[in-house]
């Protein structure tokens, strides 16, 4: 996957005492997906199939997705060996909320700018974890949270008056937190920090370094996800369409390593 945050790592806040946890790491879509539910006296049978079926959903996300695969539909439509009409639903869904996305975000994140076609990677990390977490909630399990190569998404609380807790990592220092969030939502992050300058510009077609890292947090993960990509390309202006996004809200590293925040972030559960 081209976007990888990485800079997000979770905590739990001090409180009452806390549920069993039970906790899994599942490779996929070119990083580490680690579960942590709170399934408190749920039937681990139960437990362990909904972690099964939904680890499942991401490899099925990636098969489906991945511009890696020369196998994937993905990879035939961006090739123009497979027409849109006769993609899977979720590749027609996906590319319909990203036509959204960038009217949303003036432009800024556009997956038909990309070399070699359409790809909406930046998107669809963040969808895909969604739907791993909808098979949790499914299955029983109201408290969890899946962090995906940094992107975060949660549900429910770790336990009683309690709250999921993540830090934004120094992009230029991941021995220091820039930031700690109380999340009853997702977040994600986009920036150079691990991956380097992999953020393009789409009016250019060429890397953005307006910005060490964009974070937005919000209610619906695939958005914030498609959101810190467009901010980190577009830098600092870009807040001003971020701001007018119900129930989004962002912080922004600058490349001297000051920060800017939006009303509303650090979210808080």
């Amino acid at each position: 996957m081209t976007e990888v945050a990485g800079t997000v790592g979770a905590g739990l806040e001090p409180g009452s005492e806390e549920r069993s946890p039970v906790r899994h790491v599942e490779p996929v879509m070119g990083t580490m997906v680690s579960f942590e539910l709170r399934p408190g006296p749920l039937d681990p049978t139960r437990v362990t199939a909904a972690l099964e079926a939904s680890s499942r959903a991401l490899h099925q996300v990636d098969e489906e997705f991945s511009t890696y695969r020369p196998e994937s539909p993905m990879s035939h439509l961006r090739g123009g060996e497979l027409a849109l009409a006769d993609a899977p639903d979720s590749i027609r869904e996906v590319l319909r909320r990203c036509a959204w996305l960038k009217e949303l975000s003036e432009g800024w994140f556009d997956p038909w700018a990309m070399p070699g076609g359409v790809d909406p990677t930046g998107f669809v990390k963040g969808w895909a974890v969604e739907e791993a977490g909808k098979v949790l909630t499914d299955a029983g399990i109201g408290d969890w949270m899946i962090n995906a190569g940094g992107d975060i998404a949660t549900c429910g609380r770790p336990g009683p008056g309690r709250r999921w807790l993540v830090g934004i990592v120094d992009p230029e220092d991941n021995r220091r937190m820039i930031a700690t969030a109380a999340l009853g939502g997702t977040l994600a992050t986009s920036g150079r920090s691990e991956r380097g300058d992999h953020i393009l510009d789409p009016t250019t077609g060429r890397p953005s370094r307006r910005l060490l890292s964009a974070s937005v947090a919000g209610p619906d993960l695939g958005v914030a996800d498609a959101l810190a990509t467009a901010l980190s390309a577009a830098g600092e202006e870009g807040l001003d369409w971020l701001v007018a996004v119900d129930d989004y809200s962002a912080l922004i590293v600058r490349n001297d390593r000051s920060t800017l925040r939006t009303p509303g972030f650090p979210p808080r559960a």
